[in-house]
């Protein structure tokens, strides 16, 4: 049976100063550092939490930033697009009406000389007809 005697108690007062010795030499600093180490995790999951939640920030704001630009590249090439096809439609409007301004002068000149050459042609009629009729009268 269990007995009792000094060495009992020696050993149990040695087995109570070691375990307290090792309590703070070894058990405290050990936990310590195991708390540390969890605080530093859970602060290194929330730093990377919110960079997660930055970085999901950021992409939607350069989403958003990259339609809007879209949509004014659109409005611009459209803008644009009407300026040259209406600056298109005034220069051809422009040429059509210098060329019609053209033909009109042309058609112009034309009765002018066709008119200057009938006049010869009569007065060339004329002289031929009076040299017909002076060789007929002649002869």
């Amino acid at each position: 049976m269990l007995e009792l005697n000094k060495w009992f108690f020696v050993l149990l007062a040695n087995f109570l100063i070691l375990l307290y010795i090792l309590n703070i030499i070894l058990f405290k600093p050990i936990l310590r550092i195991l708390k540390e180490r969890e605080a530093s995790v859970k602060d290194n999951l929330d730093a990377a939490r919110e960079m997660q939640k930055k970085k999901e920030e950021a992409i939607l704001r350069m989403n958003q930033e990259l339609q809007e630009a879209r949509l004014k590249a659109k409005e611009v090439f459209e803008r644009i697009t009407k300026e040259g096809l209406e600056r298109q439609k005034a220069l051809l409007d422009e040429t059509n009406k210098q060329a019609l301004e053209m033909i009109e002068k042309a058609k112009t000149e034309i009765k002018v000389e066709a008119e200057k050459a009938r006049e010869r042609l009569r007065a060339d009629v004329e002289k031929f007809s009076d040299e017909i009729v002076r060789k007929l009268v002649n002869v």
